[in-house]
């Protein structure tokens, strides 16, 4: 398992190198000017090119790109071209709120999703079938953005059960260490700071889980069917088994595979795609800041996001391949 590790990481390096020189060639052939951008109605051929020159814009292509990786081999992503900060210092600001946002997405669509799916492909044909089947399919056509305005205008706005906006209740004093509001309460024992960081969650992460929630129960529910028709698994019922065994055993081991595959791809969209359930809810995360880097042609903060992502997803897919192995040791990598 170690040496599949290694040789998974050694093979990461090249697939973000290729990445990193696509990426910067694909940012600059985009139609806008980062120098026009910063500068505006008040841009000039003297400005734009004082800018340019300033952050090397008009070196050649190349150029650029070995001065961007030399840069990167030192930890340095660059400061953003719109504010002046370093991009690092910024994601460590903001990205723990889309992290945060996103695993609890995450993990409320496994939570339900998972059972969901197994009891439809139990009671295949019935009421609860049908019930499952028909809100998974509801969920997957509902649009993110529209689900997330519903959500804030009932349960905010008209029932006033819960916070329409914002991490946290501005007016509570809370000490933040690492940026994972619930986390830091739970840390520093500020209880009350938790629990409004936890309630300020729920809306923003039911709409943003509810898409992914969909497709892995409609996943698990066809992968537990499939599972249920083969021959080991009426074998072991006929034997006398349990349902509870025959399930833990046989079913769920087998089934679990495909929706392991499906978990890790939803949760690189989830962390990648928090934009617009950010920008409803005014969560202050990524999202809002990403949007005004792709505005104003920052390269540096799209350079770092964008690479950034594309680690979230390798590691992903390094940790499903794992958990095949924990799942099934016929296909244990080694």
């Amino acid at each position: 398992m170690l040496r599949f590790v290694l040789r998974r990481l050694a093979l990461l390096v090249p697939v973000l190198v290729g990445l990193s020189i696509l990426l910067f060639i694909w940012l600059r052939a985009l139609p806008g000017d980062p120098a026009r951008s910063m500068l505006g109605q008040r841009a000039t051929p003297e400005g734009i090119a004082r800018i340019n020159e300033s952050y090397g814009f008009d070196q050649p292509l190349v150029t650029q790109y070995f001065s961007y990786v030399k840069a990167l081999l030192t930890g340095d992503f660059g400061s953003s071209i719109q504010d002046g900060r370093p991009v690092v210092e910024t994601f460590f600001e903001k990205f723990p709120a889309t992290l945060e946002l996103g695993f609890s997405a995450l993990l409320l669509a496994v939570v339900l999703g998972v059972p969901l799916g197994y009891l439809a492909a139990r009671h295949q044909g019935r009421t609860l079938d049908t019930f499952v089947v028909s809100g998974s399919l509801l969920g997957v056509v509902t649009p993110v953005f529209f689900l997330a305005i519903l959500l804030k205008l009932v349960f905010a706005d008209w029932l006033n059960w819960l916070p329409s906006s914002l991490r946290q209740d501005p007016r509570i004093e809370a000490t933040h260490i690492t940026n994972f509001y619930v986390l830091d309460g739970l840390m520093t024992r500020e209880w009350d700071a938790a629990f409004d960081a936890l309630v300020h969650l729920i809306l923003p992460a039911v709409a943003l889980g509810t898409i992914p929630l969909a497709i892995i129960v409609r996943i698990t529910r066809a992968s537990v069917a499939e599972v249920l028709n083969e021959d080991y698994v009426r074998t072991a019922e006929s034997k006398g088994l349990s349902r509870r065994i025959v399930s833990r055993r046989h079913v769920l081991r087998n089934a679990l595979l495909p929706v392991v595959t499906t978990i890790g791809l939803q949760a690189g969209l989830l962390f990648s795609g928090a934009v617009l359930t950010e920008t409803v809810f005014a969560f202050n995360g990524i999202g809002e800041y990403l949007f005004t880097a792709i505005s104003g042609r920052d390269y540096p903060v799209l350079q770092a996001y964008i690479l950034f992502i594309a680690l979230i997803y390798a590691l992903i897919n390094l940790l499903v391949d794992m958990t095949y192995g924990v799942i099934d040791p016929r296909v244990r990598v080694s």
